[in-house]
């Protein structure tokens, strides 16, 4: 079977690289993996427009509309934001210090489901580097014992061997972890985002409620 050259050379570098290429393949492998199942999370499942959103909770607050700003959260699937403000929204009749902790516990809850895998990518990344390491010292001890053979022929073909092994593992070792970091750091800035979009908001959340509660207060006087 023939494949274009691009992945012809693939698989050749792979096989030139020796059996530490097997490791880095895993690697790289479950650095996808993670890297897509936290994508989705991140900027779908748990992403909302936070602005918007908080605008729309702030009319059905200002409406005096509480139900209808819980409806707004449950609508919303399972993005983080609405979660959290329910949790405020549904002890909005109970003074503040309550009203805050029900927010800071639906936050806590959200931040491990947030960072879930995160510090993992960047353990795959040294893990992947290390890797290519080891293939770079296995590639040159096989060349440095190439030297002392008599025959020419097999001296050449062993140390050219053991170049290629040395430089295609450091390679594949690099890639794998250059876009595992790179990874980590775009789900972590999002992650970090969403968390200061519900400490944001959430004192918006606990400023719009106390100011409904002095609205109140000032009407039955």
């Amino acid at each position: 079977m023939e494949y274009p050259s691009f992945i012809q050379s693939t698989i050749t570098s792979f096989q030139a690289g020796g059996p530490w290429m097997i490791g880095i393949a895993i690697a790289l492998a479950i650095s996808v993996a993670f890297s897509f199942e936290k994508f989705i999370r991140l900027f779908f499942q748990y992403n909302v427009d936070g602005v918007s959103f908080m605008f729309e909770v702030q009319k059905y607050v200002l409406a005096n509309d509480l139900d209808g700003a819980i409806r707004l959260c449950n609508g919303s699937g399972q993005a983080a934001l609405p979660k959290v403000i329910k949790a405020g929204l549904q002890r909005a009749s109970r003074d503040e210090a309550q009203i805050q902790n029900a927010i800071d516990a639906s936050s806590l809850e959200m931040i491990p489901k947030l960072e879930r895998r995160l510090s993992y990518l960047g353990l795959i990344a040294n893990i992947a580097v290390l890797l290519g390491l080891l293939g770079t010292v296995t590639g040159l001890i096989k060349s440095f014992a190439a030297i002392s053979l008599a025959d020419p022929a097999q001296r050449q073909a062993i140390l050219s061997s053991g170049i290629s092994e040395a430089m295609n593992a450091t390679a594949f070792g690099l890639v794998t972890a250059i876009f595992t970091m790179i990874a980590h750091s775009i789900l972590t800035n999002k992650a970090n985002k969403i968390l200061e979009e519900i400490d944001e908001f959430g004192v918006k959340l606990l400023d719009l409620l106390s100011a409904r509660k002095y609205r109140q207060g000032a009407q039955k006087e």
